[in-house]
């Protein structure tokens, strides 16, 4: 009979593991869809605890493989679905999200010598019939409640890495800045919620057995993103999938950057496209006195090197989100370019 009893259970246990999570019945989907979205976090109900940034039933943290670099932020991802409704798989890149949903960006940094945690902001993207819209919501100095601010803001910020301290003034983008990273064409999308990207890191499988995925018989055919740091990745694809996530969002073809020729996200198959000795539409100060934007071999000669280890404003890449240069990302980068074949 106990026997019996726990094989009961576990059938019980795996059966309810196929069915949707929770709804996320707290979850203000009503107010984010008004033209007057809620003017404090805490009222969407996206957290069941705002000081210890617990998220409410329903609301489901994910991971992406290649994230964009902030200086250095670590950042808390999630997705709110609303009540019945599933993301579609369609193929490698965005995932099909119904309208209501909410994607959920906290940026942060944990406590060291430099100071203690501070969570600066969180970042909504909310699907409306009409489209997607970006709420920025920026943390009091109390951590406990945080505001709506689409004129973006300024939050002194120290924090430790690489072996430094740094101390810089974090930028909240307004909402119209937020455009020229997640336009697509004349529309907003999300940017990290590609199938590609959440693959690897397990989260895609994890949302087809949570239910919310339609079209998880197709997993197996999902061609995943490595970590940048994946030393048992190829190269290429490590370094691509850093472009892809730092660069592409912009330099695409349907992309803010598109005018410049340059294309960098992860479908673009164009050798020359990609940057191989491909010259400048418009030289200047951003090139370095450098010829073209990738030189095979050369990375001392590649434009694009050039820019992403610049700091200065109107150089550097990306040109919003950061201030300090990626070291990894860097070396990823100029160790593929070296091994790049003329």
């Amino acid at each position: 009979m106990r026997r019996l009893l726990g094989r009961l259970l576990l059938l019980a246990a795996s059966f309810l593991a196929l069915l949707p999570a929770p709804a996320a019945a707290a979850v203000a989907f009503a107010a984010l869809q008004a033209g007057s979205p809620p003017a404090t976090l805490s009222q969407t109900g996206l957290f069941a605890e705002m000081e210890g940034r617990r998220l409410a039933p329903g609301v489901v943290p994910y991971t992406v493989a290649a994230p964009l670099f902030s200086d250095h932020a670590a950042k808390a991802r999630a997705i709110a679905l609303p009540p019945g409704t599933r993301a579609r798989l369609r193929g490698d890149g965005l995932l099909d999200l119904p309208v209501g949903t909410v994607l959920v960006k906290s940026f942060g940094y944990p406590a060291s010598a430099a100071g203690p945690a501070v969570t600066m902001e969180t970042r909504l993207l909310v699907r409306r019939a009409d489209g997607w819209v970006a709420l920025p919501y920026v943390w009091d100095a109390d951590g406990r409640e945080a505001r709506l601010r689409r004129a973006g803001a300024r939050v002194p910020v120290r924090f430790a890495a690489g072996g430094e301290v740094h101390a810089l003034a974090w930028a909240v983008p307004n909402v119209n800045q937020c455009k020229t990273c997640h336009a697509v064409g004349t529309t907003l999308q999300p940017l990290g919620v590609k199938a590609r990207n959440l693959a690897a890191t397990g989260d895609l499988a994890r949302l087809a057995r949570m239910g919310l995925l339609e079209g998880s018989e197709r997993l197996a055919a999902v061609r995943a993103v490595p970590r940048p740091d994946d030393a048992t990745a190829p190269l290429e694809l490590r370094a691509r999938g850093w472009l892809d996530a730092n660069c592409g969002h912009c330099h695409a073809r349907a992309g803010s950057a598109s005018n410049s020729g340059l294309y960098l996200d992860w479908e673009e198959t164009d050798r020359v496209a990609l940057g191989v000795g491909k010259r400048p539409v418009a030289a200047g100060r951003g090139s370095g006195g450098r010829e073209v934007a990738i030189a095979p071999g050369q990375p001392e000669r590649s434009i694009l090197l050039y820019r992403m280890e610049s700091r200065e404003p109107g150089v550097m890449m990306p040109e919003l989100g950061r201030t300090l240069p990626d070291a990894e990302g860097i070396a990823l980068v100029r160790a593929w370019i070296a091994a790049l074949a003329p």
